[in-house]
């Protein structure tokens, strides 16, 4: 009554997408490790003095490049199939993975041209480095997209005013001005935004209290008149 060729080829799609998850799997993990450890090794900067942040750098940008290998990898498998059937499983990895690079780029670090403190990268400037497309709407193909950098971004502001904090700690004050400053016209920037993905709405609704954390710490410098006077204005 019912032909079994039926359930056989069914079988062979099954198993096909099992070993497709399986192998973006395997990626993905790597990718997460190598990215962990890129988040370790940042978070040295909580305690490390600006005068030192030449020394210190490099040993993020080599933990970086490993995260570049491994995106390529998955650039690689995942563009053998559709985009969005299987994105979701490195959706959050890719974003870790971009605000690792923010995270330099901003610290002055020497992945891209021009590095100096306070530097934001573009979206374009992020694939650029990554060797992958961004926002692709031509083909159906592995990409970092709008949202994922967006998300990367605002995970940013929320590591910049842990640093404010933790600069006044380590006596540089003119570090924090100049997170306050650059906050805020981040915040200005997503003003201009007509968001309609939810969690991102949400995400960049945080930044605003990554404002204010930060304008608390300007504003009881101020009180101690502790503002240098080139960052004053």
């Amino acid at each position: 009554m019912i032909d079994p060729q039926i359930f056989e080829h069914l079988k062979a799609k099954i198993d096909e997408d099992t070993q497709t998850r399986d192998e973006l799997t395997q990626i993905i993990q790597k990718l997460e490790r190598d990215v962990s450890y890129t988040q370790g090794v940042l978070s040295r900067v909580h305690s490390t003095p600006r005068s030192t942040y030449p020394a210190f750098l490099p040993q993020v940008d080599t933990s970086i490049k490993l995260e570049l290998e491994d995106i390529h990898a998955l650039s690689a498998a995942a563009s053998k199939h559709p985009y969005y059937k299987y994105n979701f499983k490195w959706t959050r990895a890719i974003q870790d993975a971009v605000f690792t690079v923010l995270l330099e780029s901003w610290l002055g670090g020497s992945l891209v041209p021009e590095g100096r403190i306070g530097r934001l990268l573009t979206l374009e400037e992020v694939g650029a480095l990554f060797q992958v497309p961004v926002n692709l709407t031509d083909r159906d193909a592995f990409h970092i997209t709008i949202e994922e950098y967006l998300l990367a971004v605002t995970s940013l502001t929320d590591e910049l005013s842990r640093l404010a904090t933790n600069s006044v700690t380590l006596g540089d004050h003119e570090l924090a001005v100049k997170i306050s400053k650059f906050i805020k016209d981040l915040h200005a920037g997503f003003q201009l935004l007509n968001l309609k993905n939810d969690i991102l709405r949400k995400r960049v609704d945080a930044v605003k209290y990554h404002v204010k954390k930060v304008e608390d710490v300007v504003y009881d410098l101020s009180l101690r008149n502790l503002i240098p006077s080139s960052t004053s204005s």
